[in-house]
């Protein structure tokens, strides 16, 4: 079946499954306003969060072999604050997304974490609610509100039901508005997450991220845990809080996408009601210093005496989010390290059974965002994993990839891009990344014409210059005392530290 019969095909399924899953919605809302309390309401509630999680925006159509943007309006509030309104009817449900532009990358030195720890106590209380009556009065109209902290900003995200959008946007301001950061709740939540750090170390595969960037970046802001660590957690307060909730959360240094059925007037009157009168206030701007990339090689082993694995990723810098090769580095990449089928998974894991999984990644960022290769295997064939590793890297430089693989990977991203981007929440998650990153719904509207243009000479230059084979950053985290003199070989500078220290 040729391809656009195919897409045709799988929009009329879309919209009849959507059309059944509102009518159902629909039913189970009215039954839901008749049960004011008990297991019966509670047992809505939950189908209904069900049939609205499986439910799916209007889909984006690709038109001539183009995707489509559905269009939405921009709209900048007295007090400087950024919306961003996009219409979908398919379903009664909208979604916002906000981004405060302050990530881990504005946590003071020695306080790593803290952009993470403010957004996730924006919910456990404000001026007229506890975290308790928040938690409450979201369960009753099936609502969704969360928020967290990337390297680059904070984001939050919502959900309501279009009949609920009243208490939902009360909900909402409220809660970016007139956090109070309740000391019980700052104490609860720090040990909490210390917790949290302690008990992820007993799992390398949680915290080899973490790792790979402290010793990729160094002092760079990038090289800062997100969700901070035992010591710089140790080190926060609720003053501390406090002050970066006012000195970063500001209209003007904020983002709010909202996607779904509403009218695009009223659902501006209603947010310029709910958010104009949040003081204008001037944000410092954050200087980003340009990271360096590795030069040569150099091994980080980090000690877990009681792995049986060993967990490691290799790589160095990647591009920014705005790099002209972003497209053409996601079609290198699906065949070296981003799908089942590539390179890495087809040798480490299918051919050889070395690991039950290996992939590589570029994270795009404001700045340069890290490049690796991950994977685990058992200690006793470490060394054969990470020969083989650098051999497919090698292959990938010398052999380079065909017409064919080529098409391929085209082919394939074309097909996994556009679930990724179907629902209210995804979109709103999208418009206001683009909005951050200075992009535009071009970065949608074009992207099947990036991917169409890449020509076999575009792969042999961006391998060449965007998957680096001499200088590369090596971390493993395993038992040391059975795997450090086999890895020697790999880099002329090995460091070593135990999982037990404090921090990364």
């Amino acid at each position: 079946m040729r391809r656009p019969e195919m897409m045709k095909m799988r929009v009329m399924y879309n919209k009849a499954v959507r059309l059944l899953i509102v009518r159902t919605s629909n039913n189970l809302t009215a039954l839901l306003y008749t049960c004011r309390g008990g297991v019966m309401r509670q047992t809505l509630i939950i189908l209904l969060a069900i049939l609205l999680t499986l439910s799916i925006a209007a889909p984006i159509e690709a038109k001539d072999g183009e995707l489509k943007l559905p269009p939405y309006r921009r709209v900048t509030l007295k007090n400087g604050m950024t919306l961003l309104l996009m219409e979908q009817h398919e379903v009664p449900i909208i979604s916002f997304n906000f981004i405060v532009k302050a990530g881990s990358v504005a946590d003071p030195a020695g306080k790593e974490g803290l952009a993470s720890l403010t957004a996730g106590l924006l919910r456990k209380g404000t001026k007229s609610r506890s975290a308790d009556q928040i938690s409450a009065e979201l369960d009753f109209i099936g609502g969704q509100l969360r928020a967290d902290a990337t390297t680059d900003y904070t984001s939050g995200a919502a959900e309501f039901m279009k009949k609920d959008i009243g208490k939902g946007l009360d909900l909402l301001s409220d809660v970016l508005l007139n956090p109070t950061f309740p000391q019980t709740e700052v104490t609860k939540m720090l040990k909490q997450r210390i917790d949290e750090i302690k008990a992820a170390k007993d799992q390398a595969q949680a915290v080899i991220g973490t790792y790979f960037n402290a010793y990729l970046y160094g002092s760079h802001p990038y090289g800062r845990p997100t969700e901070g660590d035992e010591r710089s957690l140790a080190a926060i307060t609720r003053e501390t809080v406090v002050k970066f909730y006012e000195t970063y959360y500001t209209p003007g240094n904020t983002i709010l996408a909202a996607v779904g059925d509403f009218n695009l007037a009223e659902m501006e009157r209603m947010l310029a009601e709910k958010l104009s009168d949040w003081p204008a206030k001037s944000a410092p701007t954050i200087n980003l210093p340009e990271p360096a990339p590795a030069q040569g090689k150099k091994l980080l082993l980090i000690d877990k005496p009681d792995s049986t694995q060993t967990f490691y990723r290799i790589g160095n810098l990647g591009v920014t989010r705005t790099h002209p090769d972003r497209v053409y580095i996601n079609v290198i990449n699906t065949l070296f390290g981003g799908r089942f089928t590539s390179m890495l998974n087809s040798e480490l894991r299918i051919n050889s059974g070395l690991t039950y999984g290996a992939r590589s990644f570029f994270d795009q960022r404001k700045a340069r965002g890290p490049y690796a290769i991950s994977t685990y295997t058992r200690n006793d064939t470490t060394e054969k994993a990470i020969d083989m590793t650098l051999d497919i890297l090698k292959r990938l430089h010398e052999k380079g990839i065909t017409e064919e693989e080529l098409k391929s990977a085209k082919d394939y991203i074309k097909g996994q891009f556009p679930p990724t981007i179907e629902t209210s929440d995804q979109l709103a998650s999208l418009i206001a990344q683009l909005e951050f990153y200075g992009l535009d719904e071009s970065e949608i509207n074009n992207y099947y014409a990036r991917i169409d243009s890449m020509t076999l000479a575009d792969a042999r230059r961006v391998i060449k210059q965007h998957f680096p084979l001499d200088d590369l950053v090596f971390v493993l985290i395993g038992k040391a005392s059975e795997i450090q003199n086999v890895i020697k070989k790999y880099a002329p500078r090995v460091d070593t530290k135990s999982i037990t220290q404090p921090g990364f």
